[in-house]
């Protein structure tokens, strides 16, 4: 009896003890397994950033309808040179991107130079100095390509931007430019802009103005005025590529200028805006216009997405507008997609766009384009295709 008593009493105490070990084992198995986790788990690859251009093979290279280069020199004949002359009378396209300057903080000077500073050819700038250099790079190539054409930089009211040039107009536009509302900004810049045009096309009569928005890191490397010909029934276009996510750049969007294209563009732009600000708020940094494109397109219920995975041009009506989607792969041509998707660069493309940090390429491209007069366009695409790979330092 004694002993059944003893036992008795000692048993909760084993049991109690044993649950403790268990435990305890169980905590350092799930430690020694994060722990080897850990090591397992490959850290995020770290990209240099390069001062220099650095050059590789040209994607696309031996097919027949794709640029093909030898060095930065082409081989392949383009269909550069379309002139806006198939353009009705009176016709006219005016480029319209949003900028704005921000005030950095004081640059930090090593032996009296900006440790911030970069240099492209032999002029160094500053973190302000590179983004007005990247706009007039952009001025620079509609001029070259586009010389009729007009440009308009909707901005903040108190910047004060050091570009002066004939066909361009600086137009304020009260808003918040912020970096962390700009994409948003932009969206309500032109609104108010298309806004003010349908007020005053009264007064323009029978003369009609096209107009196309784009970021300010595009090189127009063609013409495009052929749009407004080509496709004369659409009120407003967008860029495509195949992406599930963001199938839709907002870097490039096409107004045609009358009237009624102007107010339907006007309204399908205040419904992305709405959109935006009911979804989408915490990208409004970045990529929110873009997924708020997407949403608005995708959510008319006849709408195919699967014409996004296709390279040809379409039209389909949103939101009472007749909507012109074009091809990113001509009208908003990217390095690296152009080396992955978009399998080099066709012969036909139109803009390329210096998206992230490639802002160094559209400089250097610019310097190489104007460095000796034995170089076109199309050579300066080989260098562009080449190079367009790496990410340099801005």
């Amino acid at each position: 009896m004694l002993g059944k008593s003893i036992c008795s009493g000692w048993r909760p105490f084993l049991v109690l003890c044993l649950s403790f070990f268990i435990v305890f084992l169980h905590i350092m198995s799930v430690l020694e397994l994060r722990q080897h986790s850990a090591e397992e788990v490959p850290q995020r690859k770290q990209y240099k950033k390069f001062d220099h251009l650095v050059f590789g093979p040209a994607a696309g290279e031996g097919l027949s309808d794709r640029l093909q280069c030898e060095g930065n020199k082409a081989l392949t004949k383009t269909y550069f040179g379309a002139s806006s002359k198939n353009l009705k009378a009176g016709s006219n396209i005016a480029i319209v991107t949003v900028f704005a300057t921000y005030n950095t903080a004081v640059d930090q000077q090593t032996n009296g130079k900006s440790i911030d500073s970069v240099t492209v050819g032999n002029i160094s700038y500053n973190k302000v100095e590179r983004s007005i250099a990247v706009l007039n790079v952009f001025v620079n190539f509609i001029q070259e390509t586009m010389p009729q054409s007009n440009i308009i930089i909707l901005t903040n009211p108190s910047s004060k931007l050091p570009v002066e040039r004939d066909r361009l107009t600086i137009l304020p536009i009260q808003g918040d430019y912020s970096r962390e509302m700009l994409m948003l900004q932009r969206i309500r810049s032109y609104i108010v802009f298309l806004e003010t045009r349908a007020a005053e096309h009264s007064k323009w009569k029978s003369q009609v103005s096209h107009y196309i928005f784009t970021d300010s890191d595009i090189a127009v490397v063609d013409d495009l005025g052929q749009i407004f010909s080509d496709h004369p029934d659409f009120h407003v276009a967008l860029t495509f590529r195949n992406n599930k996510v963001q199938p839709l750049n907002s870097g490039f969007i096409a107004v045609r200028g009358t009237p009624e294209g102007i107010l339907r563009a006007k309204s399908f732009l205040e419904e992305v805006l709405k959109v935006y600000t009911s979804k989408f708020m915490k990208a409004s940094r970045m990529l929110g216009d873009q997924l708020a494109l997407a949403w608005v397109v995708k959510s008319h219920s006849s709408f195919d997405v699967r014409r996004f995975s296709r390279k040809q041009a379409f039209m389909d009506q949103i939101s009472g507008a007749s909507v012109l989607f074009l091809p990113c792969s001509i009208y908003n041509w990217t390095p690296p997609e152009g080396a992955g998707q978009f399998h080099g660069m066709p012969l036909d493309v139109k803009v390329v766009h210096f998206k992230g940090s490639r802002k160094r390429l559209m400089l250097e491209s610019w310097n190489f384009l104007k460095s000796t007069s034995s170089s076109d366009i199309a050579d300066m695409l080989c260098l562009i295709l080449r190079s367009g790979r790496t990410k340099y330092d801005f």
